[in-house]
């Protein structure tokens, strides 16, 4: 698999000034047992959306009513929700944490079936910067991006590395049609800031609501479960791509 520094896939010219053009965290946590090993190995190359895919995702999806994404699905509990309540929508879910991507594949991947399960039919995995993925997008391809409780890099130093950016809304924007939604969750009182901050005065971008508690139509997710338990209150937003540009 390509490491951080050697991302298999980029797009220079759509690649936002100001943000390093290279994946930091983790890839991988603790060492993988031979069935972790195998998923990736066997599963996950029949799962992954490749780069020409990427370019033309619905030919991929034939009659789906709308193309969605998330953004960093950690361990993939909330993709697999997402997939099970909208069984007409392609999900593309994007996580670069191989452990992550083990969970997710071990939830739909019997043991033994590893190179023989069906695919599913509307849900793809890229498993490498979703920034790249923003970039090889078409205009207008999707109808909703998700980014629950992405990790809040909190140091100010750090804030380039944060998929919400001043740098990245034009990117974002190109990509979500008029009227999409880009709904984002953190427990993060550094990150809840930055959020508002980022998308202040923002004309590509109208806040349709903030909320506290988790509406009828989110699913959970464990790093909601476990901010709530350790007495952290999450934001909910939602987002609507408008019909104007990015200042």
């Amino acid at each position: 698999m390509p490491t951080e520094d050697t991302p298999s896939h980029r797009a220079p010219s759509l690649t936002p000034e100001g943000i390093p053009d290279r994946l930091y965290g983790r890839r991988r946590g603790h060492p993988l047992r031979p069935r972790q090993e195998r998923l990736l190995d066997l599963a996950l190359p029949r799962l992954r959306l490749t780069a020409a895919e990427a370019a033309h995702p619905r030919a991929i999806f034939p009659g789906a009513e709308d193309l969605w994404l998330e953004v960093g699905f950690g361990g993939g509990e909330h993709a697999l929700a997402l997939a099970a309540a909208n069984p007409g929508i392609g999900l593309i879910a994007s996580e670069v944490f191989e452990n992550g991507l083990c969970s997710l594949l071990t939830r739909i991947v019997p043991e033994g079936a590893e190179a023989t399960a069906p695919v599913p039919e509307r849900l793809r995995l890229w498993p490498e910067d979703a920034r790249h993925l923003v970039a090889l997008l078409p205009d207008a391809a999707l109808g909703r991006l998700y980014l629950m409780f992405p990790d809040p890099w909190p140091k100010a130093r750090h804030a380039k590395r944060r998929f919400v950016h001043a740098a990245m809304l034009p990117l974002v924007a190109r990509v979500l049609r008029e009227g999409a939604e880009w709904r984002i969750a953190s427990d993060d009182p550094t990150y809840q800031a930055w959020v508002e901050e980022v998308f202040a005065d923002q004309p590509c971008f109208a806040l349709q609501s903030v909320v506290t508690e988790r509406g009828a139509d989110w699913h959970p997710t464990r790093y909601e479960a476990k901010a709530i338990r350790e007495g952290r209150k999450p934001r909910y937003w939602t987002f609507v791509r408008t019909d104007a540009p990015c200042s």
